[in-house]
């Protein structure tokens, strides 16, 4: 038996947290739905991998889902039916996870299961909205349709998020950078010089002596400090890993000045996409957004997300339901209620989420070049306070003689 820990939608519109011990992640999954949970997560918990080297822990990452993808959509086009399509991809990779998971999958589809079936027993590898994305293709008789739908949402999901990572990646090169050089001249040079004003026996200025002082603390109590430091982490995310400390830190993250929107601007542009790409696979409207529900992670977003859901259940409008929880931007409301009112739905949730991505791209751009000058002049500050501190004696010195 393993311990899972499991994030699950209560038909009241709650999002519970819970670690469930199991044989299988797959048959816990089942039996979590047949109870009628919606089942966002279901995740192995720490240091279980250790003890299960089944398939069922193998991932399969973006990129080599949508290699995937593209290699099925091309074949099913070609007409060949789905057996030698799994054959001929399983040629191209013949060995790595894709390959033995491949090798269940095909197995299962020659027993006379569907596609969707077979994918759905390896959770870690095809998440769960591209196994219902495949099982409405199905349904639909309009699999390519369907996939190709999911591989332009995994493009534009992962172009999103290189964007943001490369945004981020120079300031925080620059708060690399400038934790080395500080931490170098507190432990490295001013104890130095620290030695040197002592063995003079010299009065020391007064910024000079607080230096020395920080820095003496810093060298008695570092090892203190790294040890306060771990245990206060591991507190704050025992703490994050609760209900209700989830629930406060997806609030908080929302609350940030500036950082806050882009947390919200990229929730909302990974909802809309989702759930174009869900609708236009012939999923219903309500099953749709439960499963879109997921893509947000933030407990918070997705409990006031649960709230719109019921007003759509009880007969309201989708852009009704959002605007009363204030979940989207004005004028994407507006986008949407014009998509609802027209029966183009699938196509207004695209524009808006190519409308916040834009949003997002741009405020991201303010907020790496308002950082990058800021990390600058406070690295300056910091280490031309040091410096000056260390030098002034000698000024002082050199003032004396003159």
């Amino acid at each position: 038996m393993a311990l899972y820990s499991c994030k699950l939608g209560a038909l009241d519109g709650k999002i519970i947290f819970r670690d469930i011990e199991a044989a299988d992640g797959v048959d816990l999954r089942k039996n979590l739905e047949d109870q009628g949970f919606f089942v966002f997560e279901v995740k192995k918990k720490l240091f279980q991998f250790l003890f299960d080297k089944g398939l069922t822990r193998r991932k399969i990452d973006n990129r080599a889902l949508l290699t995937f993808n593209q290699e099925m959509l091309v074949l099913i086009k070609a007409g060949m039916p789905i057996m030698q399509v799994l054959d001929a991809i399983m040629e191209r990779h013949d060995s790595g996870a894709l390959y033995e998971i491949l090798i269940q999958v095909r197995d299962d589809v020659k027993a006379g299961a569907a596609l969707s079936v077979a994918m759905g027993k390896h959770g870690r590898a095809f998440p769960h909205l591209y196994v219902a994305s495949i099982r409405a293709g199905e349904r639909t008789g309009d699999l390519p349709q369907t996939i190709r739908r999911y591989i332009e949402y995994l493009k534009r999901a992962g172009t999103l998020r290189k964007k943001i990572i490369s945004s981020l990646f120079y300031p925080s090169i620059l708060v690399v950078v400038a934790f080395l050089a500080i931490t170098l001249l507190l432990v490295y040079v001013v104890p130095t010089f620290s030695q040197v004003y002592t063995d003079s026996g010299s009065q020391l200025p007064a910024l000079t002596r607080l230096l020395i002082a920080v820095t003496s603390f810093l060298r008695h109590y570092f090892i203190l400090g790294i040890v306060v430091t771990i245990g206060l982490l591991a507190v704050f995310r025992s703490w994050k890993s609760s209900e209700a400390g989830r629930y406060a830190f997806d609030r908080f993250k929302l609350t940030v000045p500036i950082a806050g929107d882009v947390f919200t601007k990229y929730s909302v542009a990974g909802f809309t996409r989702t759930l174009a790409t869900v609708l236009g696979s012939g999923i219903p409207i309500i099953e749709a957004l439960r499963m879109s529900i997921g893509t947000l992670d933030n407990v918070f977003m997705e409990k006031r997300l649960f709230e719109a859901v019921r007003f759509v259940e009880e007969g309201g409008l989708l852009s009704v339901a959002l605007e009363r929880i204030h979940f989207m931007p004005p004028l994407a409301l507006r986008m949407l209620g014009v998509g609802e009112t027209t029966g183009a739905l699938e196509d207004m949730l695209v524009d808006i989420s190519n409308y916040l991505e834009d949003e997002l791209e741009e405020r991201m751009h303010l907020l790496t070049t308002f950082i990058e000058p800021a990390i600058m002049l406070i690295m300056g500050v910091v280490i031309g306070v040091i410096i000056i501190a260390m030098y002034l004696p000698i000024f002082k010195l050199g003032g004396t003689i003159g």
